[in-house]
């Protein structure tokens, strides 16, 4: 059983599997009910619930609005790459805070604020997720900047996304060129399975350096070549962001979105009343 699941792990961690949900997630979503959605209105509906749980201090009312925005990252059909990171970024972080309150002479009563931590946290992350990973990186960039943030900031977010593939492609190169001059250790036991993940995990560790390296140089004579072709006159022209943002359009989707959004969040404030009523 346990090599079984160590094979299942180092299906996982190969490169190629991390290269996909990285494009499936920047690129595969453009048929999801979010993704159809006006971006102006995600923007303005991920101001709410991105900044909302900071003030709540009720366990029913942030496990509320926990429970909505990981409906609406179900809906986003985001990567489950990106759910495990959240995972362990948000819940293990706290288990282990928890775990040290024990040590330090803490009891059981110190769950409840570290839960009410844990609920403000993961609510506010799963709604950007929601947003920032199951829009399309144009919309997003369009949203940015009908609500007149900088050209550079809307171009970047764009750009970032459509750098991804080329990044993959950089790094597979260099973990390819690393394979070349070294020798991975055998994997036949699982003793070897372990030591062939702590390998994978030290090459990518060391490919950080020269991907950051050889991407700025691309990135470079991208910004060249857009600075050639006039790319900074068309950004600040007037006709040019008009024409840009004539693709923005609020529709019924999003006018029963923000319904269902703003009654969820009166039922969240409401629901310490009821819940003493009851």
């Amino acid at each position: 059983m346990l090599e079984k699941l160590s094979e299942n792990v180092m299906d996982k961690v190969s490169i190629d599997y991390v290269r996909n949900q990285v494009l499936k997630n920047a690129y595969g979503n453009d048929d999801t009910p979010i993704a159809a959605l006006d971006p102006r209105v995600l923007i303005v509906w991920y101001l709410f619930f991105g900044i909302a749980p900071w003030f709540m201090g009720s366990v029913p009312m942030l496990l509320a609005m926990f429970l909505f925005t990981a409906v609406t990252t179900r809906l986003a059909r985001v990567a489950p790459l990106v759910l495990v990171i959240f995972a362990v970024g948000v819940f293990a972080q706290t288990g282990y805070m928890f775990v040290a309150a024990l040590v330090f002479g803490g009891n059981a009563d110190t769950l409840t604020p570290l839960l009410v931590l844990t609920l403000k946290v993961a609510s506010c992350s799963l709604a950007s997720i929601t947003v920032f990973s199951g829009l399309d990186p144009d919309r997003l960039s369009s949203g940015l900047l009908w609500f007149g943030f900088p050209e550079r900031l809307s171009f970047s977010i764009s750009f970032a996304y459509r750098i991804l593939p080329i990044m993959m492609e950089e790094l597979q190169n260099i973990l390819l060129s690393f394979r070349l001059r070294g020798r991975a250790p055998a994997h036949d036991t699982l003793l070897g399975k372990l030591r062939w993940l702590v390998y994978q995990v030290k090459t990518i560790v060391q490919s950080f350096y020269p991907l950051m390296l050889n991407m700025a140089k691309r990135s470079r004579t991208t910004v060249e070549a857009l600075e050639l072709k006039g790319y900074r006159y068309a950004s600040a022209n007037p006709d040019v962001l008009k024409i840009r943002l004539s693709s923005l359009a609020v529709g019924s989707n999003d006018a029963v979105f923000i319904a269902a959004s703003a009654a969820y969040a009166l039922f969240c404030l409401a629901l310490p009343a009821l819940l003493e009523v009851l």
